[in-house]
């Protein structure tokens, strides 16, 4: 795989992933329906800020083992690749009926919870920390930028900090769909058949790249 191919089909993986429905989704989708438009923006802003700061941990710690030592780097790989697995059999064979959580979860236009109105620096931080300090996410990265650096690369800690920039574009333009269309598209997305659909192909996704790893190194 070399370095063109490696961005698109990251760049193809990321984009399912952001629009898979998640704790992200849902609180843009709470912002758009009960703050307005400008608040939902900040934190979709703030979500692709956390974005950034996971891609960039990862770029410079995965490219460090890279470098020091090759034993450490496998076993973070092979780590990744059960990860990988476990999650993708979850979500293939246990998908979700309902992505909203009880925090911000939003019914007919309404916060359940009934929360006061922040400001649009409160949102950028509220969709910041989600990701920041979600081990989760962390997880997610170190698991998936590796498969897709060529193993030809010359510089992997740069391409890494491109997937980062792509995925961020990616949530911007993905969550700037979700604010404007918020009213249509929130019913559709709290469907259980939708988020089943999403999980399942993301399901796929992860247990791919987890065999094409294990394949890769017993070659």
């Amino acid at each position: 795989m070399n370095t063109v191919t490696a961005i698109w089909t990251f760049s193809i993986a990321a984009a399912l992933a952001t629009m898979t429905p998640g704790l992200d989704t849902a609180l843009v989708l709470r912002a758009a329906t009960v703050e307005g438009k400008r608040r939902a923006a900040m934190a979709a802003l703030g979500i692709a800020a956390g974005v950034l700061a996971w891609g960039s941990a990862t770029a410079f710690g995965v490219a460090e083992l890279i470098r020091a030592s090759a034993l450490a780097y496998e076993i973070v790989r092979w780590t990744g690749a059960a990860y990988l697995l476990y999650l993708g059999a979850g979500m293939l064979l246990r998908p979700r009926t309902e992505f909203s959580s009880a925090s911000t979860a939003v019914v007919n236009g309404r916060d359940k919870l009934s929360a006061p109105q922040l400001s649009g620096a409160k949102w950028f931080t509220r969709g910041f920390l989600t990701n920041l300090l979600n081990p989760k996410v962390g997880v997610f990265y170190v698991s998936f930028l590796p498969q897709f650096i060529p193993h030809a690369a010359t510089n992997p800690r740069a391409l890494m900090l491109l997937f980062a920039m792509i995925h961020a574009v990616q949530a911007v333009l993905w969550f700037s769909a979700l604010i404007v269309a918020a009213k249509r598209l929130a019913p559709v997305l709290r469907q259980g058949r939708v988020v089943k659909l999403f999980d399942r192909a993301m399901g796929t996704l992860f247990i791919g790249f987890s065999i094409r790893l294990a394949l890769e190194k017993q070659a």
